[in-house]
Order: structure tokens, then sequence, then C-alpha cells
């Protein structure tokens, strides 16, 4: 089991918590935990109940969906610093809407969403920058998703005038 000490250093690594106030990140440290994860190891599935946020320190998760008659298909794979399991602070959503599972071992930081959503609402200036931040990464994975998207569903006309 890590300590507070050894969640703190790791959070500190981690560029989006360079510029947060030592009030705040001793906020975050406290309802955070560091989580050692082997490949292969599910750490949540499509449709589970959210509870945890996700920062990856080492290794590789892999984000998946299940798409009718193709199956599992994976739409991300968080690397170092990444994050994961962002809808579970958002106000709204109550299950978990892609499966995660480590793709090689490695260790990650789960921050309890209900909690993080009530520090949030306690402490604006805190809940400003959580919601700042989180809001830039879906901006980016909607972008990487619809990439995705226009290559899976491009037009067989297109490709085959090339």
């Amino acid at each position: 089991m890590y300590n507070k000490a050894e969640v703190t250093r790791e959070l500190q690594k981690i560029p989006w918590f360079k510029e947060i106030e030592p009030r705040h990140l001793e906020k975050i440290t406290d309802i955070a935990h560091l989580r050692h994860v082997r490949a292969g190891e599910v750490l949540f599935r499509e449709g589970d109940k959210e509870d945890f946020l996700y920062i990856v320190i080492e290794g590789r998760v892999a984000l998946d969906i299940f798409v009718p008659h193709r199956g599992k298909v994976r739409i991300y794979t968080a690397e170092p610093w990444d994050l994961f399991g962002w809808s579970s602070v958002t106000p709204t959503i109550h299950q978990r809407t892609a499966g995660a599972v480590a793709v090689v071992d490695g260790v990650v930081v789960g921050i309890d969403s209900a909690k993080l959503r009530q520090l949030c609402e306690e402490d604006h200036d805190l809940g400003y920058l959580v919601m700042r931040r989180l809001t830039n990464i879906v901006a980016s994975r909607l972008l990487v998703t619809r990439l995705q998207l226009i290559d899976m569903f491009g037009s067989p006309e297109e490709k085959n005038a090339k």
C-alpha cells in the first residue's frame, strides 16, 4: 500500500497538477490512492458504476467500447499522465461509457470521483480548475474520436478514387 507522501509525490510529477495550489493538492491527495496494475487487468467495464477518475503514472491503459457487429473496439490508449474515466466527475453520468484494461504493467492514481465532485462544489476555485482541465481533455478526446469515425466510416468511393 502506498502512503500519502508517495501519492503526493506522484501527483506533483503530473503536468496537470503543476500549477495547483498546495491546499488544493492536499485535498486531492486525501481522496486519491496509487494502484499497481498488471497487463490484462480490467480496471472497469463498460456499464459499470462509476467510482474513480484515473491518471496513468506508468504503463498504458486501453479504453474500449462494444460496437454491435464488431465487438470490442479500442477507442483510446492512455499513456503516462493521461487521465481516463473523466465522465465519473460529471454530475449526470452514472455508469462507465467504456471499459479500461491495462496494456502493460503499470501504476495509476485513482481519485474518488464523488469526493472530487464534492470538493469542487465546496471550493469553486478548485472546481473551476478541475472542470477547465477536464474540458480540455474532453475536447481533445472528441477530436480523436471524430478522426477515428472519419477513418472507420470513410466512403469506399473516396478510397477507390485514390
